[in-house]
């Protein structure tokens, strides 16, 4: 799948539907029939959607994974926790379960925030994702650097 591109906004209903703003419902069109899973989030309070694809790129990794190694086994149940299959119907809604919308904190009525994460979209609760932009505590141009600095591997000069 291609890059997932853009920031959009929506309101969880009182089902915890979301209903996908079009622009990001036309990118994920190639992915409509095969579904997508909703998962937890490893480092942050919101959610992931991976488009079927994109899960099973990354369960081929988990896959080569020695379960029994402890830490590996430990890891594959807390990054399988929650995980849902899920669809979005007809009228372009996703349903969040309720024990997601609880880790998410999305509330029902509440303002949500549908994020692009390069192949996949992040779901954040509106207010705990601008908190998350916020963050006082990161200096966005030194992680920048930390994380981006030492990649030159284009002939474009940008990286």
């Amino acid at each position: 799948m291609e890059a997932i591109i853009g920031t959009y906004e929506c309101k969880a209903d009182d089902k915890g539907r979301l209903t996908l703003p079009a622009p990001l419902k036309k990118q994920m069109a190639a992915s409509l029939q095969d579904g997508f899973v909703l998962k937890r989030s490893v480092f942050q309070p919101c959610l992931e959607l991976y488009p079927m694809s994109e899960w099973n790129a990354m369960m081929t990794k988990i896959n080569k994974l020695n379960r029994f190694v402890k830490k590996n086994n430990d890891f594959i149940r807390r990054f399988t926790a929650g995980v849902k299959m899920v669809e979005i119907d007809a009228a372009g809604r996703l349903l969040v379960a309720k024990d997601l919308q609880q880790f998410a904190q999305i509330k029902l009525k509440g303002d949500v925030v549908l994020a692009s994460a390069v192949n996949i979209v992040e779901i954040w609760d509106k207010d705990l994702y601008e908190k998350s932009l916020d963050n006082s505590e990161i200096d966005f141009a030194d992680l920048a650097e930390d994380v981006m600095g030492n990649i030159n591997d284009g002939d474009n000069g940008i990286s």
